[in-house]
């Protein structure tokens, strides 16, 4: 039997954008012979849609859009995600079912509503959803023209051993279907295809996992999708952060294309790349803009935003001050020449000397220094006022962890590009940027130089925190898999470091609620994926 694994990028809430690209891709499906056709999860509201899904009519028309796609399907079967309106619930309880239809002949022949509902990281699908129960099959025996048995699933039902697709699998399928809508992280995918060769091997059946792809907010999905034997092996893969119709046989030793997973930084980088592609074009944004420093983090944010968008959709604005040092400020202008996009250029200095005189020496020390972050911050706002462009920030997680940033200064704009990436993984990812180029878009001097806010005469990061190897080693244990001061030490960090770092960490909570959004791309992001009070005196 042929299967197609339609793994694709939608857009939430677009039902009608949706549908149409759905019906397209089962007109593709069907030309390339297939007899069976899979999407992802939630695939016509779009996932996650959050609240949409409280609201009745977004439900009511999104179950408009199904029927009607099904009355156009014809010589073929298509498993489509969508949000059913389930019976019953009020004002804020769950009113819909996470649901597969599985439409052929020009009818939805059955629905199978997903059984296990995830709430955990960043899923809230207890909030939005009524769990469904028990297995389902389709095939022969249900009446639908296809060769094999096929088990129904979604996504989390097959996370842990069990529940639905076991009793499928118990029932007599050969096939188990996964369509899902797993985000990416470091590290996902093989995570997942590890995962679902287990659950082949446990339930001697294959295995076909569709994924979506593409950008939502703060969440990117990296496709991915596969097709594995019952012994575990992985018989095609698509590509990831690419939409693809992967076409499969079932069974079969070659069961169709294989695409090799990108090696580590280049799946992060093109995971950044898509995240912030389709935050612009999905949002209207015809241009950005970002504050070009010299730095590594600004360089890094030109890269990925020029390699995203084209740079003739991106403009560098270099904002020198008096403390900005010839070699940073060249560094800038190189690199915004490197990557062939627009330069603007606005000296800080005389605005600087209006605030000294309106303050009439009212600001010193790092008030005075916060004061220039805040004077580019508010010039880049001007611009993208008058342009339409969406803001770039450029501050990295190590960073926005410890508050080493200024509220309504660079955290000022629309997107936080690097928000979820830790300082050392900065210089990683520019220093493969340059090595893929084969020459240095950045600067070897930007890579090199010890890293400096410049607002003040001979500045140093250093001065104000750990070395950042030490740093991330800390963050990553307790923002990440929320380590105690104890187990931070027993791993042989050092005692006052933690503290310290822990006290800087709890104390700029309230800044990381005013921050943009960004890209998530570590297995605990702030954001949706850390939740923290404010007002909290629990000492790590």
């Amino acid at each position: 039997m042929r299967v197609a694994l339609a793994q694709i990028d939608p857009t939430v809430g677009d039902i009608d954008g949706n549908s149409a690209k759905v019906a397209e891709w089962i007109g593709r499906a069907r030309e390339e012979g297939a007899d069976l056709v899979v999407f992802p999860e939630l695939c016509i509201p779009g996932y996650p849609a959050e609240d949409l899904y409280l609201k009745r009519h977004f439900l009511e028309a999104n179950r408009r859009a199904v029927e009607e796609l099904a009355a156009g399907v014809a010589g073929i079967t298509a498993l489509v995600g969508f949000a059913e309106p389930a019976p019953g619930g009020g004002e804020d309880a769950p009113r819909a079912h996470n649901a597969l239809a599985v439409l052929a002949d020009g009818a939805i022949r059955t629905v199978y509503r997903k059984n296990r509902l995830p709430n955990y990281a960043v899923f809230d699908e207890q909030r939005y959803f009524v769990p469904g129960a028990g297995a389902a099959t389709i095939g022969p025996a249900e009446g639908i023209a296809i060769e094999l048995e096929i088990g129904l699933t979604v996504c989390e039902d097959v996370w842990a051993p069990g529940g639905p697709a076991q009793e499928a699998a118990d029932a007599g399928a050969q096939l188990i279907a996964n369509p899902s809508g797993s985000p990416y992280h470091r590290g996902k995918g093989r995570e997942r295809e590890q995962m679902f060769a287990e659950r082949a091997r446990e339930y001697g059946a294959h295995f076909a996992f569709c994924n979506l792809v593409g950008g939502q907010d703060e969440l990117v999905f990296d496709g991915q999708s596969f097709l594995l034997s019952p012994q575990g092996e992985v018989l095609a893969r698509a590509a990831q952060f690419e939409e693809e119709l992967l076409v499969c046989e079932v069974p079969g030793t070659d069961g169709g294309p294989l695409a090799q997973p990108l090696g580590d930084l280049d799946e992060v980088y093109a995971a950044l790349t898509l995240g912030l592609r389709d935050y612009v074009e999905k949002n209207g944004f015809g241009h950005v803009g970002l504050g070009l420093s010299g730095g590594i983090d600004s360089a890094l944010v030109a890269l990925l935003a020029a390699d995203a968008l084209g740079p003739e959709r991106v403009t560098c604005v270099v904002m020198p001050s008096p403390h900005s040092s010839h070699e940073t400020q060249a560094d800038a202008r190189r690199i915004a020449f490197n990557l062939g996009c627009e330069l603007l250029e606005l000296e800080i200095g005389p605005l600087m000397d209006g605030y000294a005189a309106a303050l009439d020496g009212l600001l010193s020390g790092l008030a005075a220094e916060n004061i220039q972050a805040r004077i580019r911050g508010n010039l880049m706002m001007a611009l993208s006022n008058r342009d339409g462009w969406l803001v770039l920030t450029t501050g990295n997680k190590s960073e926005m962890s410890v508050g080493y940033a200024t509220l309504y200064g660079d955290m000022a704009g629309g997107f936080a590009v690097i928000k979820d990436v830790p300082k050392e993984l900065v210089y990683a990812l520019v220093r493969r940027r340059n090595e893929r180029a084969g020459r240095e878009l950045v600067p070897a001097g930007v890579i090199d130089r010890a890293p400096s806010a410049e607002l003040r005469p001979d500045q140093r990061d250093s001065d104000s925190l750990p070395p950042y190897e030490l740093l991330d080693r800390i963050l990553e244990a307790y923002v990440e898999r929320d380590l105690g001061r104890e187990e931070m030490i027993a791993e042989g960090m050092p005692a006052a470091t933690i503290d310290e770092v822990i006290r800087l960490v709890d104390r700029a909570e309230y800044k990381r609620r005013q921050a943009a959004p960004g890209i998530r791309i570590t297995p605990k992001a702030f954001g949706k994926d850390r939740r923290l009070p404010i007002t909290n005196r629990f000492g790590g």
